[in-house]
């Protein structure tokens, strides 16, 4: 039998960041990371594009799921904290236009290097290519595995996302047989999925616009359309205010630097200037040209042969259609394509002073396996660094 005193079930960014916390803060304690696959921090790796986006700098003002308990924890370990975290391992950081923190490396490898180099230089045992399958209660603690004791046990496995990089879901049926309640989950930070009747030929077509879903939330930026629906980040933060069981219409404003009007007026100014000019592609001065056809096509529901053909109130209409350009959701791509789960267990059964459980003594969770969630942006690696450090900290204390 194995004895630790402080054992962590997931070596992820939360796993990793809660053993260097527990070992900074009681050194004499020992500390154990157990991780399915053959090395821990595999999905830190795939985090901005393989640059790492660790954190923002408005991460204690983000709008959370469940914010009511992540922000505290968040101020706990704000950004500044954050910053001094990875430069006291030798890893320094700078922020984008947007409050997007990176390594000053731009490598994801190097936050992995340093996090894994300081286990190495605090003495935390990491074993890996082992899944906890199973933990009971004991006396002293916990034992998981039947082979592993430990008197303190933190959870932080992920969640369902990306399972080829080690998130499949096994913490919650872990936190489940100890208690816990776990809410509905879904995939987020995720491709949309819709109708395509009006967008097959934009595939490959990317846009700035506006986005707003029926059932709740909107966003900003760049979009890609597919074959299947839209992507790109302003889409993927959408993902997360879809249900299931609910129907969900995309209004996307193709052109956001113009109001209705101004769009009017443009393009029956361009119908006089030009009229000889094909109505297919005359757009294209304004937006991309085959979104500009889509949107006439859409609008009219035939496109006109010539610019000229097209009347002012028919010109009122593209307008509007170019302003709120409406797609049908019929979901979203799967857990294999998302960033991030939505949902998780219950954080009304945590403490987010200590990250412990209120049902277990000695029990903590913390980062994606908790049902709280970010928008792109290095929200989720915020709360995942946050979180994981809290629950390391008041485990060893």
């Amino acid at each position: 039998m194995k004895t630790t005193d402080i054992l962590i079930i997931g070596g992820g960014a939360s796993g990793l960041a809660a053993a260097i916390e527990a070992a900074r803060t009681a050194p004499d304690k020992s500390v154990t990371v157990l991780e399915h696959l053959p090395k821990a921090g595999k999905k830190i790796l795939a985090t901005g594009n393989g640059r790492c986006n660790l954190g923002n700098l408005n991460a204690a003002t983000h709008k959370y799921t469940n914010a009511k308990f992540a922000l505290p924890v968040i101020e706990k370990f704000a950004v500044e904290s954050l910053v001094d975290f990875f430069e006291s391992m030798g890893l320094y950081t700078r922020a984008d236009s947007e409050g997007r923190l990176y390594p000053m490396s731009n490598s994801a490898a190097s936050v992995l290097d340093a996090l894994r180099f300081e286990c190495d230089k605090l003495g935390i045992n990491i074993i890996c290519e082992e899944k906890a399958s199973q933990i009971k209660k004991s006396d002293g603690g916990f034992t998981v595995n039947g082979n592993i004791q430990t008197k303190k046990l933190i959870i932080a496995t992920g969640g369902k996302s990306s399972p080829s990089q080690g998130s499949d879901g096994s913490g919650y049926p872990l936190l489940k047989s100890l208690g816990h309640t776990l809410t509905q989950l879904s995939p987020s930070l995720v491709q949309l999925k819709t109708d395509t009747a009006s967008i097959k030929s934009l595939k490959g077509v990317r846009s700035k616009a506006r986005l707003t879903l029926s059932t709740g939330g909107s966003s900003e930026g760049e979009i890609l359309f597919t074959d299947y629906g839209v992507s790109g980040i302003a889409a993927m933060d959408l993902s997360r205010f879809i249900k299931a069981d609910k129907k969900a219409v995309l209004s996307i404003d193709l052109l956001p630097d113009f109001t209705q009007d101004k769009a009017k007026e443009v393009i029956i100014r361009i119908a006089k200037h030009n009229p000889a000019i094909p109505a297919e592609g005359m757009l294209g001065g304004i937006i991309h040209k085959a979104i500009g056809t889509a949107a006439i096509k859409t609008a009219l529901g035939f496109l006109p042969k010539t610019a000229g053909e097209i009347k002012p109130k028919q010109a009122a209409i593209i307008a509007a259609t170019l302003k709120d350009f409406r797609l049908k959701v019929t979901g979203t791509k799967s857990y294999n394509d998302a960033q991030v789960t939505r949902g998780g267990a219950d954080v009304n059964e945590f403490d987010n002073g200590t990250m412990m459980s209120k049902k277990v003594k000695n029990l903590y969770a913390c980062g994606e396996v908790l049902n709280v969630d970010g928008a792109c942006g290095g929200f989720n690696l915020a709360w995942a660094f946050a979180s994981g450090r809290l629950a390391g900290k008041s485990a060893a204390q």
